[in-house]
């Protein structure tokens, strides 16, 4: 049924995006070219869209195909009760809002026989017909006509007939219409404790007896409500003026003065309202703002995940990591420059065993023995202990120490993956080497850890499990294209998510690097078994090779513009084994003389920027930090304590950070700054150094409120 140009159309009125951008764009999606493909290297085709306009054109094009499957389903089964008209069937077709689709659907959809279905098999219709005309005189003794074996006395035929009336209600598309915006305009969202569930659910404590405006409701207030009453805890409802609504209903089908009839309507209004609408557009709404919700908390999972994946990394120094712990001890490994494990143990400077002199020998020589340049400690049990004990030692050479948040470390220590990499090791190396990876190179080591156990989500486990993942592996997959991939040294997970490739073929690219060595051009990966050329073009432009036959290889330019390239470097007598030193000659290109039907000028203008800064890491140095010595635990803050933090996670009512006492604290968003704020993210960043304000400790809860206000520094 699908008609493209309805669905150009659509998502152009939708998305308020140029139709040109929109056709294009799934012209490429449909060829097999990917979002991270079509918004790098297809920017003349979509108009420059970014990752975000494309993501949604897929999105939406997605549902407005689901939401024609439904219309066919709809009309199949109105067809064969060989009860479809011209005007319903245009209305079907003309609607592209769910709900009233539904709505339309609603008086054929088949449903356990109801309170009308009884009512109408009694012979009560004819009545029901003769109140909604509203010109009886003597219902009663219209009604008296409809006794009969199946109807005692008056009353029942009368009551059969409002409950045929009370689904004509229910069913009519127009007043359900105006009832969700009444509701959506004054409805209340309650909550109630469930007696006898108060020491259980302790944590909901401030929903217990709750009420706020349905349409003020944040995300996060409307999870923890729902997750409150999945567990049992809480009892959740839509409120409404009750008799407004069902006067609204009623006067809706009043039409005529007419007292008799009315009466019946009103009370036909009541029952609609109280048994078969209320319950209807409740379930409704809960489900519309539980996705709201959901929609909500996941772009701020996306949001942080993508922030932490694009961290600064270190890069490639050679690196000990250490797990801390208090009785276990600290594991300590020391990794080269790639990332390779070259020697792990334990060592023991802390309570029980205070074998702080012994640990001191073993660190400073592990440091001159492997040459460590630098030093990564995990951020959990003992971790400021560490951090401390280090700090106190004295290295030939300069090392500097930095605290990792270790979160998923040890999910990955347990893992498949990590079992591959280190069958020979227990999950203490493992968890180690994770955490010397990460500060190594953050992307690289965090891929290989679901993205829901790293611990930047915001009720991450109450949301749609299935869209929460399909958007998180799209931030993947967007951050590991943005900066590329050494083909010569990554993982097969990392491989996994470069545009095009996938887990058989990043398998497959491993397994040719370690029979052949490694890759010395672009051209080489053609010779992979399953490399087809749709699988090479969308890919060969995110992996890169160092210091391999051709420089370009080393930078973002796709190889089908190598020859136009080559063509601009001899005309402006630029050397292609030296483009670092020809920085000034590529300032000076004018690439507007370039511009052909194959070529345009955003892409000349990235290949512009890619040949002033080849191979450039597109993140940000990684610089320093230290926590406050003097604090070391929840007991030594103090309210009017300025200190240095780290921001560990960020949700829409404010960010987490850590300020070194293994308790993050809470800068609520009214606390982010001295104006207001509608998005912490305007105002922070994840892993960025902040200083803040103590504003509130509460050592028997573990909560400490946190602020930027007024803060020196």
């Amino acid at each position: 049924m699908t008609n493209q140009t309805t669905l150009l159309n659509w998502l152009h009125r939708s998305l308020n995006l140029p139709v040109n951008s929109v056709k294009s764009t799934l012209e490429l999606m449909d060829s097999g070219a990917t979002i991270p493909f079509i918004s790098r290297y297809r920017k003349e085709a979509t108009g420059n869209l970014d990752e975000v306009q494309i993501e949604n054109i897929f999105k939406e094009a997605e549902r407005f195909k689901e939401l024609e499957k439904r219309k066919e389903s709809i009309l199949k089964s109105i067809t064969e009760q060989g009860k479809l008209t011209a005007v319903l069937k245009d209305q079907i077709l003309g609607t592209y809002d769910s709900m009233i689709l539904e709505d339309l659907y609603l008086p054929f959809k088949q449903k356990r026989e109801t309170k009308a279905d009884k009512a109408i098999k009694k012979g009560l219709e004819p009545l029901a017909k003769i109140i909604m005309v509203q010109e009886i005189k003597g219902l009663k003794s219209a009604g008296a006509r409809f006794v009969n074996k199946q109807v005692a006395d008056v009353d029942e035929a009368l009551e059969g007939a409002r409950h045929i009336i009370a689904e004509w209600m229910n069913e009519r598309q127009v007043l359900r219409d105006i009832l969700r915006k009444e509701i959506q305009q004054k409805a209340m969202l309650e909550t109630k404790l469930v007696k006898g569930k108060e020491a259980e659910a302790e944590k909901f404590k401030d929903y217990f007896d709750w009420s706020e405006e349905l349409k003020r409701v944040p995300a996060h207030r409307f999870l923890a409500m729902t997750r409150g009453e999945k567990l049992g805890y809480l009892r959740l409802k839509v409120s409404l003026p009750k008799t407004e609504i069902e006067e609204r209903i009623a006067n809706y089908f009043i039409r005529k003065n007419n007292y008799e009839t009315a009466e019946q309507i009103k009370l036909a209004a009541v029952d609609a309202w109280k048994r078969l609408l209320l319950p209807a557009l409740e379930n409704e709404f809960k489900k519309k703002h539980k996705e709201a919700a959901d929609a909500s908390s996941i772009q701020v999972f996306s949001e942080n995940l993508r922030q932490l994946l694009l961290a600064a990394p270190l890069g490639q120094k050679r690196t000990m990591a250490i797990d801390p712990g208090f009785r276990s001890g600290c594991k300590v490994v020391c990794l080269d420059e790639t990332g390779k494990l070259l020697h792990n143990e334990t060592i023991y400077p802390h309570p029980p065993k205070n074998d702080a002199k012994m640990a001191a020998k073993k660190i400073e020589t592990m440091v001159s023995v492997y040459k460590i340049e630098a030093i990564a400690i995990g951020n959990g049990t003992a971790g400021r202990e560490t951090e401390q004990f280090i700090q106190s030692l004295s290295f030939v050479q300069k090392v500097f120490s930095y605290m990792v948040n270790e979160n998923g470390a040890s999910i990955y220590s347990a893992s498949k993956i990590a079992r591959e990499e280190f069958p020979d090791y227990d999950v203490t190396v493992r968890g180690s080497v994770s955490i010397g990876r990460r500060l190594m190179d953050p992307l690289a080591e965090l891929v290989k850890i679901d993205a829901k156990s790293i611990g930047v989500g915001q009720y991450q486990h109450d949301v749609d499990q299935k869209l929460l993942q399909g958007s998180l592996d799209r931030v993947v997959e967007s951050a590991v294209n943005k900066v590329g991939v050494n083909v010569n040294t990554a993982s097969k997970h990392l491989l996994a998510y470069v545009s095009g490739l996938g887990p058989k073929l990043a398998e497959n690219i491993v397994a040719y690097r370690e029979m052949n060595g490694a890759f010395a051009d672009r051209k080489q990966l053609k010779e992979i078994k399953g490399m087809g050329a749709v699988a090479f073009q969308q890919a060969a432009g995110f992996l890169r090779i160092r210091n391999g036959k051709n420089p370009l290889d080393e930078t973002g330019i796709h190889p089908e513009s190598y020859k136009v390239l080559k063509k601009i470097l001899v005309d402006n007598k630029i050397k292609l084994t030296n483009l670092k030193a020809e920085k000034d000659k590529i300032e000076a290109i004018q690439m507007k003389q370039y511009i052909s039907q194959e070529i345009g000028e955003l892409t000349l203008n990235d290949i512009k920027s890619d040949l002033l800064k080849p191979g450039r890491d597109p993140r940000e140095k990684m610089k320093a930090f230290q926590f406050d010595s003097t604090v070391k635990s929840i007991e030594d803050l103090r309210v009017g304590m300025e200190l240095p933090a780290l921001v560990t996670n960020i949700t829409s009512f404010g960010a987490f950070v850590d300020v070194g006492v293994k308790q993050d604290g809470l800068v609520h968003i009214s606390n982010l700054a001295n104006k207001f704020v509608s998005d912490p993210n305007e105002v922070v960043s994840l892993g960025q150094a902040i200083r803040v304000k103590v504003i509130e400790v509460d050592a028997q809860r573990k909560r400490i409120q946190l602020s930027l206000k007024d803060v020196n520094g």
